[in-house]
């Protein structure tokens, strides 16, 4: 019977299955598309968490991630990404206002 293991520690073993996902992403046009950010995703949308698996449930979330999951979270990031740039602008800019 194959061992439970947290998510986290089968990474190295399912770094293949990683690129692969990316490289169908890149071709879907995703062209900056990474094992990390596939890894990521998985993380925040699927597992949330580290939960234990099989490395055969690993490879199948791997592979069964879908393009509409991959671009939620796209989405997501870049609205927090907004988010926290505006953020920096408007402390950088209050910031210039009380140096005056």
């Amino acid at each position: 019977m194959e061992t439970l293991r947290t998510v986290h520690e089968w990474k190295q073993k399912v770094l293949p299955a990683l690129e692969s996902k990316a490289s169908e992403f890149r071709l879907m046009g995703y062209d900056k598309t990474t094992r990390e950010d596939v890894w990521s995703c998985l993380n925040e949308k699927v597992w949330k968490g580290d939960p234990s698996k099989r490395l055969f449930e690993i490879v199948q979330d791997i592979f069964q991630l879908s393009s509409n999951v991959y671009m939620s979270y796209l989405t997501i990031n870049a609205h927090q990404d907004d988010n926290l740039m505006a953020s920096i602008a408007a402390l950088t800019d209050n910031s210039a206002g009380e140096a005056d």
